[in-house]
């Protein structure tokens, strides 16, 4: 599909592979795909495929204290260890039947878990707000995603996965070996993660396709409320560009939920905290009521022609808006917004160097912190640096530093289980970290 982006995207191919066609960058996903198409093992019936990676590393956090916390805002938890801590990231499997390529009825699913470090802040989806290192928890299980796929011989082949699934939002995906940076981005961290529902999708030629969906909310089993305490839904759209040559394209994604979703990524606070000693309970503790959360999602990619498939470039776009979650006028609703910049160099088969830069925006800091910190909004910034290295076959070691600042960037010290913060500063924010992963 995008021949020139997948050659560039190759160092990490194998693990590519595993990323659902619906996470973002899905192009590039759905192409190193076809690269490590006999990358797996063939069950007992035919069409079946098992694969899966395991991925590990160390990380390294110049804030926070040994044995204490390291609150860097908007990471996500497994990377806000303080000190230096080994990680098991993930063992991940996957089991498919994946459709065929021809336009006729029939039938597949999917389901893939992970266990992990990851998997516990899957489950529990919060930033690195009063994490600390004993919620490094390695035995953690993740059902990431579980679904039926079902194809309808109308027109091109019309598609519906039943079930559960991954984000349609985003440019990086849930995946880590699947994306530029070892680390998780600013963007990612406020993008939803998975849903339960029914998304369909339908490729009209090839340079357009679309999804259209309805499901639950954002991260929850249950239907879009504040607290379950009523009904609703939300709507998934997605419109994707491919250039002619396939050597670019440009996805817009949109979720509109017709309450608040009954989900962290958008709980709103229902009362206002203005002091950094103050404890973070409200943000756990809203109150039910109407309202809406919209997000809009943009993303693109281009390989030059001129760099001979060694050279990507990137970017991510984020807008979100939520009305408060209760009837009360003087809570006002949370917008967030944001932009993301990536680069990737492919020096030769074996070596390539990524870069990423983002800021996230807002004008609501406890839709992150839990806190309002000297009444500044939310305001964030960081930039990352990965080298990759394939040295042997299905094997990926990548090495990265990451500097983080901005508004409240850095708390490091919580003094209890509240969460009152003793420090809180600007930054920066170091890391460095090396992960190794081998795929199947």
């Amino acid at each position: 599909m995008i021949k020139n982006i997948t050659r560039i995207l190759g160092g990490f191919a194998a693990v590519a592979s595993l990323s659902l066609a619906d996470s973002a960058p899905e192009a590039s996903a759905q192409d190193t795909k076809k690269m490590v198409q006999n990358n797996f093992v063939e069950t007992a019936q035919k069409g079946i495929k098992l694969s899966g990676y395991v991925d590990t590393g160390y990380s390294y956090n110049f804030t926070g204290a040994a044995n204490g916390t390291s609150d860097v805002t908007g990471r996500m938890g497994s990377d806000t260890a303080a000190k230096g801590d080994f990680n098991l990231y993930a063992f991940k499997i996957a089991l498919e039947k994946a459709l065929t390529s021809e336009n006729k009825a029939q039938a597949g699913f999917r389901a893939d878990v992970m266990i992990g470090e990851d998997a516990n802040f899957l489950i529990n989806r919060v930033t690195g707000y009063t994490q600390n290192n004993n919620q490094q928890n390695s035995n953690s299980l993740f059902l990431e995603q579980a679904y039926v796929e079902i194809r309808t011989p109308v027109g091109n082949g019309w598609d519906f996965k039943v079930g559960k699934f991954v984000s349609i939002l985003g440019y990086e995906v849930i995946e880590r070996p699947a994306n530029m940076n070892t680390t998780y981005g600013l963007l990612w961290q406020q993008m939803p993660l998975y849903y339960t529902g029914v998304l369909s999708s339908y490729k009209f030629d090839d340079y357009l396709d679309v999804k259209l969906g309805v499901v639950n909310g954002s991260q929850t089993d249950n239907n879009t409320t504040t607290s379950g305490g009523g009904d609703g839904c939300a709507v998934l759209a997605a419109l994707n560009v491919t250039a002619p040559g396939g050597n670019a394209n440009w996805s817009n994604n949109f979720q509109y939920s017709s309450n608040n979703d009954n989900s962290k990524l958008l709980w709103i606070p229902s009362s206002t905290i203005t002091s950094a000693s103050s404890t973070s309970t409200g943000v756990e503790n809203a109150s039910t009521g109407t309202g809406y959360a919209f997000i809009y999602n943009s993303w693109g990619n281009w390989a030059p022609r001129f760099a001979d498939d060694k050279l990507l470039f990137a970017f991510n776009a984020l807008l979100g808006t939520a009305s408060t979650n209760n009837n009360d006028p003087s809570q006002p609703g949370t917008t967030w917004f944001g932009a993301g910049a990536y680069v990737k160099y492919q020096f030769n088969d074996w070596f390539s160097l990524c870069g990423r830069g983002e800021y996230l925006g807002g004008n609501n800091p406890k839709k992150i912190v839990g806190y309002a910190y000297n009444g500044t909004g939310l305001s964030l910034w960081e930039y990352t640096l990965t080298a990759g290295f394939n040295v042997i076959d299905n094997l990926l070691i990548r090495a990265e530093y990451r500097l983080d600042w901005g508004s409240a960037s850095v708390n490091d010290d919580l003094t209890n289980e509240f969460g009152n913060l003793a420090t809180t500063s600007s930054g920066p924010g170091h890391y460095v970290g090396a992960e190794v992963v081998y795929s199947f």
